[in-house]
This record gives structure tokens, C-alpha cells and sequence, in this order.
């Protein structure tokens, strides 16, 4: 009990300092710890990390290549994919503007996407110009402009990423009311697994994961709770989806491929460094761990 006790106002006082830290800057490494217990319940181990969490705060802090910032970034690595794959996998840009004010929606199609280049909740889907609110969005995005993970959350390849706002084309999938996401976990050139994203617009938005035959893998708490049988349709393409994501990823220590399916057609989505921060609590237990035994980190730091 009284450890119990403990652990809560420890808690508790993190949340405190971190608020603060921005008045009273912190080291990256203090307030990487902080966050992480405020998340996860634990200090983490960063001299000999071993679950995926922990090495997500390890790149974080000590991998520090230049061209980081480019793979996350939502405009320039349409480029650096483009560079890889082919430019037939890049959903088309409309635009790129510094400022909302600078949109002109007169040039826009009917139906549209916009978001930031430097974030990942930003996202305001028009489908129809003529109902579409110009001033919730403008709200939305003028606010996600002035987000910075780095400061947030210690999230260096986004630390120099300058804040726009991309229009791209309006795509949906067979399904016709939805872009399902298809999230591949990587570590240098191997596709391990894929996190299937559906039902955004629903409000539950639900994550599975599948192997390269489509097997369900009971890897998070919604895989571990579906029925036995439990599948979804499998997309077509998918071999051709998981070698995409490995080329993508080849001499990386690890990254995280989204890539989107429209009745086979693949398109790129974007390139993750640090899934949640890697503040994961999702993942089960024996995930974390497994996720991080896949991860081998470089042997000299990148800083």
C-alpha cells in the first residue's frame, strides 16, 4: 500500500515538473525520464534498455542523423520516398503554405485533405467545399503550427522541421468512407509485423496487428481481447506492401512505414521515428519486450 502511495505522488509531482520545464528548461535526458514515468509508471533504463519503449527514448536522445528530419518530415519526405519507390506511390500535394491565411481555396478541388508537415493530429478532411468549415479548420491548424515535438517530448528528428500546412488529394478505400492506415514496425530492412488503423471516423478507432500471412497477433489490449477466429479482410497486395516497407527502411535501427491500400493501389503515408513518443502503454507487456529484442541500437550515439 504504501508503495502504491508512493508511486502516485511521485507521479504526480512529475506532472508537476514537466508542466514547469518550459519556465525552467530541463535537460532532454530528465525530461525523457519524467515523461516516461508519468506515462509508464517506471524509470527507464537508458544505459541498457531492452523493451521498445525504452529504446524509442534511446533514438530519441542519441540517434541523431541529419536526414531524420527529412524522413518525418510530411512534405520533404514525399521526395526522399519518391526517391525509393517511385513517384506512382505518393499521394499528389495541392499546395504548401507557411500560414492558413495564405490558402487559396478557390485553386482547391471539391474534396480535399489538409495538415501540417511537423505533426500528426492536424489532419481536417474536406469532403464537400460548400459545407466545409473554413473557420474550425483554420482554428485547428493555425494552433497545430505552433506545436513542436521536440519541446514537447524530446523528439529530436522534429526539433528543425519548418511548421506548414500541405492540401493533398481526398483518397478513400474500398470501403468508401474511409483511408484505412497500414503501419509497418521495421528494423533495418525487415517488415516485421503490420498494425492495421480502422475506423477513425467512428470516434473508437480500432489497431490490430497481422503477420505477413495474416495471422492475428494478440500484441496490444484489443488483439488480446478478439474473439478466436477474429480477422479482417486481408488487402490485396499485401506482399507487395510489406516489401515496400522494408526497402524503406533498410539502415534504419528502426522505423515505422504507414502506407495506405486502395483496391491494391499502394500509396506512402509517412515515416514514424517514435511512435507515441514511445509512451506505449498499449502494448502489452510481453510486446514491449518483444518489440525492443527486435531493436539492435547502434553501437556509437549520433548526437
Amino acid at each position: 500500500m504504501a508503495r502504491g502511495i508512493f508511486h502516485t505522488l511521485k507521479r504526480f509531482w512529475y506532472k508537476r515538473r514537466i508542466r514547469l520545464h518550459r519556465l525552467f528548461p530541463l535537460s532532454d535526458e530528465k525530461c525523457v525520464k519524467m515523461l516516461f514515468y508519468r506515462d509508464m509508471g517506471y524509470t527507464p533504463d537508458l544505459e541498457h534498455p531492452k523493451t521498445f519503449n525504452e529504446k524509442i527514448q534511446w533514438l530519441k536522445l542519441y540517434y541523431h542523423r541529419p536526414e531524420c528530419t527529412m524522413m518525418v518530415d510530411k512534405v520533404a519526405a514525399k521526395e526522399y520516398v519518391a526517391g525509393i519507390i517511385g513517384e506512382e506511390y505518393i499521394i499528389p500535394t495541392l499546395g504548401v503554405w507557411e500560414r492558413f491565411e495564405d490558402i487559396d481555396f478557390d485553386t482547391l478541388p471539391e474534396q480535399f485533405v489538409l495538415k501540417c508537415s511537423h505533426d500528426c493530429k492536424s489532419v481536417v478532411i474536406c469532403t464537400d467545399k460548400s459545407t466545409f468549415d473554413k473557420e474550425a479548420a483554420r482554428k485547428l491548424l493555425t494552433k497545430s503550427l505552433k506545436n513542436n515535438y521536440y519541446i514537447k517530448f524530446r523528439e529530436w528528428a522534429y526539433k528543425n522541421i519548418p511548421p506548414r500546412i500541405l492540401a493533398e488529394k481526398y483518397m478513400v478505400d474500398e470501403s468508401g468512407t474511409e483511408l484505412k492506415d497500414y503501419k509497418f514496425s521495421c528494423v533495418d530492412g525487415d517488415a516485421k509485423d503490420v498494425m492495421l488503423c480502422m475506423d477513425r471516423a467512428s470516434g473508437d478507432t480500432k489497431f490490430y496487428f497481422f503477420d505477413r500471412e495474416w495471422n492475428l497477433l494478440r500484441y496490444n489490449r484489443r488483439g488480446k481481447e478478439a474473439p478466436e477466429g477474429f480477422t479482417v479482410p486481408q488487402p490485396k497486395n499485401m506482399d507487395k506492401m510489406f516489401d515496400i516497407a522494408s526497402r524503406l527502411s533498410e539502415g534504419l535501427p528502426f522505423v515505422r512505414v504507414d502506407l495506405y491500400n486502395v483496391d491494391g493501389a499502394i500509396y506512402f503515408g509517412e515515416l514514424t521515428m517514435y511512435p507515441r513518443s514511445g509512451f506505449d502503454s498499449n502494448l502489452l507487456p510481453e510486446t514491449d519486450l518483444l518489440f525492443g529484442e527486435r531493436i539492435t541500437l547502434p553501437k556509437e550515439k549520433i548526437i
